[in-house]
């Protein structure tokens, strides 16, 4: 045991101490000495909003006159709505990651391999036996972010304080640059309790919204003469199905189109309106401070989500925790498509509704050419301003990603494979090379995936996946 402790806390040094030679990454002595050089206020505070297993239709602004969203809602109404948006994965982590560094899920694990083959060149990890190996392989992982250009340590050079509430796995809020933040890590001892994968996902920081909202209350209180960097992301509509009985009560005796909602869908709706009221009362709070005025907001959702008003999961386990078979963990449209919003009050139109495909990698992008801040080298995503702006439409004509877990029966947690999806304006196409299988679906008469044409299209096929290919070779992945 002791062994192990000392090997988790080489990682920890490994991953405090290592450089690399990526020319954007940064030191945090230089970061604190440059941050003197902003006035205080000189920019907006920014809230970026991360819905927690949020599916696309389920919100009054996207159609759902069945689900209660009224503060997402007059959020949609006040600024630019991109109803076409897409994440990079069909499960959390990457797209967290990728909202972070503004790289692809492919990228960041690339410069992770990297990353570590570098330190494995160290003594110390050579007289690691091989089991002890593997620990540290695993132990890196969980600290690499500390590696990247992330955006709260760009913004921190131009005086920005910043805070991490909700959804992290990246074991503590100081591995993404957070100056503030509600996880805060844990012990390798920790490893071994229940409730471990709670404290993977984020500790503390899943009580945002669920539990309390006084961090970042208190976040915003000691630090509104800076210009502030919220990561609001609740586990929220995330499982478990346990919202409060105000809000299950709004769905106790609905119906949907002359039939009552599933028991299923009444549990998950009420954890979406939980979520909507969580950030009601954060803009309240800023609204009473002051800050609301001053305050670019930004969501996205992590990941897809399949309830539909009158499908039933309950006695089903997989589908209870993950949802319809086409959201999380799945290959369809509906496992990475999101709406994207960008409000700011006096900065950016309101009542704009846009379907140009968009990318989550491109909201850090969006965020700092706002700011009038170089995007750095590396990043995937570009700025969708001008976009915003009026100035220019349909600057990404395709979406392609990659899928390397998917759901099983056999375990909640999916198994491995390798997958490759593309999202243009006709089709959405999926690949999964490890079954060998490929579905094509016509986005203009079926947006619900529901009926695979790939044998009537061959020669769509055929040039989707040489487009896929080109992907990957310029991903590394052949």
């Amino acid at each position: 045991m002791k062994r192990l402790t000392w090997i988790f806390l080489l990682v920890v040094f490994v991953a405090a101490c290592g450089k690399t030679t990526h020319q954007n990454d940064n030191d945090s002595t230089q970061i604190a000495q440059d941050s003197t050089k902003a006035t205080q206020k000189e920019h907006p505070n920014i809230v970026l909003i991360v819905g927690d297993d949020q599916g696309y239709p389920y919100f009054g602004f996207m159609g759902a006159d069945y689900v209660y969203t009224p503060h997402m809602d007059a959020l949609a109404k006040s600024g630019t709505l991109f109803t076409d948006g897409y994440v990079p994965e069909n499960h959390c982590r990457p797209s967290l990651q990728t909202l972070m560094t503004g790289t692809l899920p492919a990228q960041y694990a690339t410069k992770v391999d990297q990353l570590m083959a570098q330190a494995q060149t160290n003594d110390s990890y050579k007289s690691l036996s091989n089991q002890e190996k593997k620990e540290w392989m695993k132990q890196y992982k969980f600290h690499a972010m500390k590696n990247f250009t992330t955006l709260p340590k760009i913004l921190q050079k131009e005086g920005y304080v910043s805070f991490q509430g909700g959804k992290w796995w990246e074991f503590n809020y100081q591995n993404g640059g957070f100056t503030h933040g509600m996880t805060k890590g844990w012990k390798k001892e920790d490893e071994k309790n229940k409730d471990w994968f709670q404290k993977f996902m984020g500790g503390e920081g899943t009580e945002l919204a669920r539990a309390t909202m006084q961090p970042v209350y208190d976040f915003i209180d000691e630090n509104n003469s800076k210009p502030m960097f919220i990561w609001f992301a609740p586990e929220l509509p995330h499982y478990p199905f346990d919202a409060p009985d105000k809000y299950y009560n709004m769905y106790k005796d609905k119906t949907y189109q002359g039939k009552p909602l599933t028991e299923s869908a009444k549990r998950y709706y009420a954890n979406c309106t939980w979520f909507d009221d969580g950030l009601g009362e954060l803009v309240k709070y800023l609204k009473q401070k002051g800050e609301f005025e001053n305050t670019l907001f930004v969501y996205v959702n992590d990941n897809g989500w399949e309830q539909a008003p009158h499908q039933e999961f309950r006695s089903d386990s997989l589908r209870w925790h993950n949802g319809g078979d086409k959201g999380k963990l799945s290959i369809y449209d509906m496992s990475f498509r999101t709406p994207i919003i960008f409000s700011w009050q006096g900065k950016i139109a309101s009542g704009i509704t846009k379907n140009d495909l968009m990318h989550s990698a491109d909201i850090p992008a969006t965020i700092l050419d706002y700011l009038n801040l170089p995007i750095p080298k590396g990043y995937f995503g570009q700025s969708y301003k001008p976009v915003i702006e009026g100035n220019k439409s349909n600057p990404r004509n395709t979406i392609i990603g990659n899928v390397n877990q998917i759901r099983w029966e056999g375990d909640m947690m999916g198994k491995s494979v390798e997958g490759y999806w593309l999202r243009n304006r006709e089709w959405f196409f999926q690949w999964n090379l490890t079954t060998k299988t490929k579905a094509l679906f016509d986005m203009k008469k079926d947006p619900n995936n529901d009926t695979n044409v790939a044998d009537q299209n061959p020669e769509v096929v055929k040039n989707l996946i040489k487009k896929i290919n080109e992907w990957r070779k310029q991903m590394g992945k052949i």
